[in-house]
């Protein structure tokens, strides 16, 4: 079994979400069972996912926990752009999170490529 608190992707992860979490405290109390709730959740699921696959015992079901993983981040993207449109967020905010989802999504998809290699 993967020690999961090793890595740093899932590091970065905890990170962002409680990023996300400090931003969604700021939204309007009517999205709080809308963009509120799926940000934070979809945000969560990132670091939940890398940690679940990492209890797996194959390394194809890790990378199919990371590629999961991958996909919250994706959603966490469009959420972000779509609480930015509706003036939740302001651009700045906006672009610091944004750059950070980035950095974030780069070393998974870096760190799925390195379990892939070693299949």
């Amino acid at each position: 079994m993967r020690d999961f608190r090793q890595y740093e992707v899932w590091k970065k992860s905890v990170d962002f979400t409680t990023d996300v979490y400090k931003l969604t405290e700021l939204f309007p109390p009517s999205e709080r069972f809308g963009l509120i709730d799926q940000l934070n959740r979809a945000s969560v699921s990132i670091a939940s996912n890398i940690a679940e696959g990492s209890a797996r015992n194959s390394e194809k079901d890790f990378v199919h926990f990371l590629e999961i993983s991958l996909g919250s981040s994706f959603e966490v993207e469009t959420q972000l752009l779509i609480s930015k449109n509706l003036k939740y967020i302001s651009e700045d905010e906006y672009l610091k999170i944004m750059k950070e989802l980035d950095t974030l999504q780069k070393q998974l998809n870096q760190f799925i490529s390195k379990i892939r290699k070693s299949l």
